[in-house]
């Protein structure tokens, strides 16, 4: 065949007809497995590609979904995004990733972009901030979107939101760190003010309460550079510490290298999210475990329920957390 293959040779060759193979382009559940199969070994026998460009111009579904992270940097995130990039690519979505960079005015730009562009849903993990309108661009657009790791919109019933359960995972953290005989523990890290540090924060701040102790908190950006000098600000009074996250865990870790002070026996340390790092270090680092992995194949499958079967998916839901001992608390060798 010397010219381009079309659709009409590929339903000719698959012996259907060519809404049927149009049907399959798009990924339509109405579509037979069988029928799907053949379809799809016709368009390789003769070599036929899919212009979707030019189909978007005729149908608002297009296979593309938009992914908008508040911080690529962190290995939490770019987990998150790269597992959920891939199940989409397994029931064939393309998906478009771009760092707001914890910037609302650029996620604004980069949410109405996607959408000029023509992408059948969203999934936003939000920067915080008043300036943009990401949301009510998606709500004037129509499409499906997800909130997923922070909350910035209250509308759930329109943007569902899913996370982890970030304030019993402090709470795991705090009580572990009391049962190894820490005396007076801090929570380091996160921008004061922020939902998110406050919600990691609350289930460490119920169990001091409950225990009658003193809370300390340092607040700061969630680096390895501000845990590193956070070491330094610490009264000389506490012993251990919950994290924000593991990075300023490790920066934390770096830091009593630094002064020689040894992790697990002279002062207690958990992190947040149990990244591959806190695995790979030295002393290697406790943490409270998310199942990111887990959690972007569920909120793969949510999304494309919602798309292809209008299923919407829960106002709020919060996946369980564990807490990983490792050396930096215990004290233990592995």
């Amino acid at each position: 065949m010397t010219r381009r293959p079309t659709i009409l040779d590929v339903a000719a060759l698959a012996g259907v007809s060519k809404s049927t193979v149009s049907l399959v382009l798009q990924n339509s559940t109405q579509v037979k497995a069988e029928t799907r199969d053949a379809v799809r070994a016709a368009m390789i026998e003769i070599g036929y590609v899919y212009n979707r460009a030019a189909a978007q111009m005729r149908s608002p579904s297009a296979g593309l979904v938009g992914l908008v992270i508040n911080d690529l940097r962190n290995p939490f995130f770019t987990e998150f995004a790269t597992v959920l990039q891939m199940t989409l690519a397994a029931k064939g979505y393309a998906t478009v990733i771009a760092n707001s960079d914890e910037d609302a005015d650029l996620q604004a730009k980069l949410v109405g972009s996607m959408i000029e562009h023509g992408v059948s849903a969203l999934v936003v993990s939000p920067a915080y901030g008043d300036g943009g309108d990401a949301f009510d661009q998606i709500e004037r657009a129509g499409i499906p979107a997800m909130q997923v790791l922070r909350k910035t919109d209250p509308r759930t019933g329109l943007f569902p939101f899913s996370s982890f359960d970030y304030a019993a995972g402090s709470a795991r953290a705090t009580r572990h760190l009391m049962n190894q005989g820490a005396q007076r523990i801090a929570f380091v890290g996160g921008l004061e003010g922020r939902a998110i540090t406050e919600e990691r924060k609350s289930g460490y701040l119920a169990e001091i309460k409950r225990a009658g102790a003193e809370p300390f908190s340092l607040h700061g950006r969630s680096s390895r550079g501000f845990g590193l000098d956070a070491v330094d600000q610490l009264p000389d009074d506490v012993d251990a510490a919950v994290c924000f996250n593991d990075l300023v865990a490790l920066g934390m870790l770096s830091g009593f290298a630094r002064i020689g002070r040894n992790l697990g026996q002279d002062f207690r340390l958990v992190g947040f999210d149990d990244i591959e790092d806190c695995a790979q270090v030295w002393p290697q680092l406790s943490s409270v475990a998310c199942d990111i992995d887990g959690f972007a194949r569920a909120t793969a499958d949510g999304l494309l329920a919602w798309m292809r079967d209008g299923v919407t998916p829960p106002p709020e839901h919060r996946a369980p957390v564990e807490l990983i001992a490792r050396t930096s608390s215990t004290g233990r060798m592995p």
